[in-house]
């Protein structure tokens, strides 16, 4: 995987909480649980395009 985009994502305090909670119990970071949230919606939605060459990160 290449670099990774930085940006400032603004929060609902008590959605933050509730994934705050939900990544505790599958042991991720809050960060990593949004982003693996929205790996999976745009898989699910049908918009990701795989590289050439290389295999589908799961």
């Amino acid at each position: 995987m290449g670099q990774k985009k930085r940006f400032l994502l603004r929060l609902d305090e008590k959605l933050y909480e509730r994934l705050e909670k939900w990544s505790s119990d599958e042991l991720r970071s809050v960060n990593a649980q949004i982003e693996f949230l929205l790996a999976e919606a745009v898989k699910k939605a049908g918009r990701w395009k795989d590289e050439p060459g290389k295999a589908e990160e799961e």
